[in-house]
């Protein structure tokens, strides 16, 4: 009987196997007879060689089916951290119609894949805690270890999100402090796609002084920081590439919502029309060749070349990597996102500008997206960098992109971090991953937790203009908010330094200002200008500016007017 049920088996597996194959009695038969036995001893050598290579053909098809039937999103995986307090998704891909069962800590839920093979369950919320075993049971089972309940953030952005504990500063120190196993990171694998993708590869990985220097530092020390203060597991999502445009980041439906943003991503890909990859590849070799040359006479052959990728392809191509390291990401369960990018965007004023409207555009894309609300969304601030100038005030793209990541702050539930005072004039990747990681975790436990504490830098409330008298110039009024105790310089000094007022010329000049404690309020003034009408504040690359408030948090740029700010020659 055995050999009859095995063989059926086969049988209904025929139409998996080589078509190229005949059929043999054996196959047509439903049953093992004396009779079958009989006509099977008679058949040749040969004959008997092409049934036992059919009958493998079918048990290797059938169990290979059967293996690749059921499998989970790469999201999912060891170590991993899943959201608490909220519904848990889980999904992945199995057979039309195939029943699944997701079990984690004793409690199940179930569903079935649709008509493309898709599925997805919501398992209750948790409170934070693990280890735990989740397993995903269809035809076969599939199991994660090690999976702890508690807060899940997404960090995303170019190369400042991208860059690893071991390039920032005191890394020697810092990864001896590293063995906490309750704070993981998953880093999603690099992929373009100009075609929306469902999956994404990466693995979680367990802090230790051995792992962490692979770690996103900016990551790192912002879940260092949240599982120090919280008490809990503490998962973090590193999506991020160097060198990337927000547009990159954002989905193609939500771009071409705005003309000006449908219109850049037109002009990307117009402008890659004309693209020949074996001409590209021939540019690419001479250009090589020359700049070897170059080297080998002891000459400075600058940048290395590059060679030349199809544009459809690209990292930077409009929706790109949204497509490829943020889709395949939704719906898992996270707590908010932190974003540190922008640099790509600087390169002028008008794009400087822009950046607005696609920082805007990107986060509620997102939020849409992932339908849980709006989620907190933390942006840090681009830092000082590039040589400091004499002038008063600096229109440059880098400064625009500043002022376009504050404009986000009008979108409910989102922060802004400050690190003009962080930065390094020479290298575009400050080492001092410590101070932004920390001031992210900062505002996450004072806004998302609700910790009782002063976790952002001064800013503008009550602004107020003072014509000149018979005995002063004018100045100009500031109240600030956000200052704790008061307002106050981080290098000891008395001056407080940064600040520049204009008149209705608009011509700005350096300014005097003096915080008083007894009204709180913050007095700006210039004896250049008799009658004020515009202050700004660390408008520059590398602005020179030491005002904090109490905490030691730094007050952001800013500026009073909306005069029109335009490229050079424009």
């Amino acid at each position: 009987m055995a050999g009859v049920a095995r063989l059926r088996f086969y049988q209904l597996h025929l139409k998996s196997c080589d078509s190229s194959y005949p059929k043999t009695e054996l196959l047509q038969t439903t049953s093992f007879t004396p009779k079958l036995a009989h006509t099977m001893r008679k058949k040749s050598a040969s004959n008997w060689f092409l049934v036992l290579i059919v009958w493998a053909c079918c048990i290797s098809t059938a169990y290979a089916q059967e293996d690749s039937s059921l499998r989970v999103a790469g999201v999912f995986g060891d170590n991993m951290v899943l959201q608490r307090e909220k519904p848990i998704p889980v999904w992945g891909w199995a057979d039309s119609g195939q029943a699944i069962k997701v079990t984690l800590e004793g409690k199940s839920t179930e569903a079935k894949a649709d008509k493309n093979g898709k599925w997805l369950v919501e398992l209750e919320p948790m409170s934070a805690g693990g280890p735990y075993e989740l397993t995903v049971a269809g035809k076969k089972e599939i199991s994660f270890a090690n999976v702890m309940v508690g807060e899940v953030w997404l960090c995303s952005g170019q190369s400042n999100m991208a860059m690893t504990v071991q390039r920032s500063q005191d890394f020697d120190n810092e990864k001896e402090l590293a063995d906490l196993p309750d704070v993981r990171m998953m880093t999603v694998d690099r992929v373009t796609s100009p075609n929306v993708k469902d999956d994404c590869a990466g693995s979680w990985t367990v802090a230790s002084p051995k792992t962490v220097g692979n770690f996103s530092a900016t990551a790192w020390f912002f879940g260092q920081k949240l599982h120090q203060e919280l008490g809990v597991p503490v998962g973090l999502i590193n999506s991020s590439w160097g060198g990337t445009d927000v547009a990159a980041w954002t989905s193609s439906d939500a771009q071409k919502q705005h003309e000006v943003l449908a219109e850049k991503m037109l002009a990307f890909d117009k402008s890659g029309e004309s693209y020949d990859a074996a001409q590209a590849k021939s540019n690419f070799e001479l250009a090589i060749k020359r700049w070897e040359e170059k080297k080998a006479a002891g000459e400075k052959p600058g940048r290395k070349p590059r060679l030349r990728t199809d544009p459809m392809v690209n990292q930077n191509r409009p929706s790109n990597l949204f497509n490829s390291m943020i889709h395949p990401l939704i719906p898992y369960g996270i707590r908010g996102a932190i974003w540190y990018q922008g640099e790509r965007n600087s390169k002028s004023i008008a794009a400087g500008q822009l950046y607005a409207l696609q920082l805007k555009t990107m986060i509620t894309d997102w939020r849409k997206r992932w339908s849980v609300g709006d989620f907190p969304f933390i942006t840090v601030q681009l830092p000082n960098f590039r040589k400091a100038t004499d002038q008063p005030v600096q229109n440059t793209g880098w400064v625009l992109v500043r002022e376009s990541q504050k404009r986000s702050l009008s979108l409910k539930n989102t922060g802004l971090v400050v690190t003009t005072d962080v930065g390094m004039a020479n290298d575009i990747h400050p080492k001092n991953k410590q101070a932004v990681g920390t001031r992210l975790a900062l505002w996450a436990l004072g806004a998302t937790y609700k910790k009782d504490i002063l976790y952002s830098g001064p800013e503008v409330g009550f602004v107020q203009f003072a014509m000149a008298s018979d005995t002063r110039n004018g100045r100009c009024t500031i109240l600030p908010v956000n200052i704790g105790e008061g307002l106050m310089t981080n290098d000891g000094s008395e001056e407080m330094k940064g600040f520049a007022i204009a008149g209705e010329d608009g011509v700005f000049y350096k300014a005097k200002a003096f915080f008083s404690n007894k009204n709180r309020k913050l007095n700006v003034s210039s004896d250049e200008v008799e009658d004020p009408v515009a202050v700004r504040y660390n408008w520059a690359d590398n602005p020179v500016g030491n005002v904090v408030n109490s905490a030691g948090l730094p007050m952001g740029p800013f500026r009073t007017d909306s005069w029109e700010i335009t490229d050079p020659g424009q």
